[in-house]
């Protein structure tokens, strides 16, 4: 299993989650010169990729679909309520129907030789999920765009041994910030909105274990957060947990606003 963020941020998400055989995008928030581009550099062309999985229909992650899926007729794997919320987003222009793919929170199917799994997490999108990927007793993970987590959570992701996770903002940045009206603010900072650098740092710690290879700190807010924050804050809130582990035993990074993160292999 492999896994690259290809872009992840506030403005546009789209990672790379494959195996020898089959390659998988999830989501496809940039424009679609930009995910062949990095594509690209990963020795893979747009049209070795077997299917988009989609978490929820905001345009950051859903800007290139359209694009990418009449150019290439490629399969795309979304929550109904997704694909009907998709349908509504004019800009995207036409999808053909036999496209989608409809996938179940709970339910897992498998795309060649990659069992996913949809999980339901807390955001305000119409049906949103985040995606486990297993291979052969190999697992990776993509959770982003969650307000809050709970036990359903942290047991879907127990024992991945890569996760992109979200470290969407710094609680006090936020606050203080004047870009942001104050109904925005509620917003991300609500059940429903976005993980800050502390709740990820937090969640982090009921998923680490003696297998984990390495942990992606992604969509980070370009207005409330910045990459060395945003690492430093999980790597404390590691460090006074009571967990068995610090913060060094890991590799932990922050994923790229544009540019890709070095393919994990698991």
């Amino acid at each position: 299993m492999e896994l690259c963020s290809i872009a992840s941020g506030s403005s546009g998400n789209c990672i790379y989650v494959g195996s020898q055989s089959t390659h998988l995008l999830v989501d496809a928030g940039i424009s679609g010169k930009s995910i062949e581009a990095g594509l690209h550099t990963l020795g893979l062309k747009t049209e070795d990729i077997d299917g988009i999985l989609i978490t929820h229909e905001h345009s950051d992650h859903i800007k290139g679909l359209g694009v990418m899926a009449r150019k290439y007729g490629l399969p795309i794997y979304a929550t109904q309520g997704t694909i009907d919320a998709i349908g509504r987003i004019g800009a995207l222009g036409n999808i053909p129907s036999e496209l989608f793919r409809t996938v179940r929170a709970d339910e897992r199917f498998q795309i060649e030789d990659i069992e996913i799994s949809p999980v339901r997490i807390s955001h305000d999108a119409a049906e949103p999920v985040a995606y486990r990927l297993d291979r052969k007793g190999h697992s990776v993970g993509v959770l982003t765009d969650l307000g809050t987590y709970d036990d359903y959570i942290v047991d879907n992701f127990r024992g991945v041994e890569a996760l992109l996770i979200e470290s969407n903002h710094d609680v006090n940045m936020l606050q203080v910030g004047k870009r942001y009206p104050y109904a925005l603010k509620q917003r991300i900072l609500s059940d429903r909105g976005h993980l800050s650098n502390e709740s990820c740092g937090k969640l982090l710690c009921k998923l680490l274990h003696d297998k984990m290879k390495q942990i992606l700190l992604g969509h980070l807010s370009q207005e409330n957060n910045y990459a060395e924050l945003a690492y430093e804050t999980v790597r404390l809130e590691i460090l006074m947990d009571r967990c068995p582990y610090r913060p060094e035993d890991f590799d932990i990074r922050v994923a790229g606003r544009s540019e890709r993160s070095e393919l994990i292999a698991v």
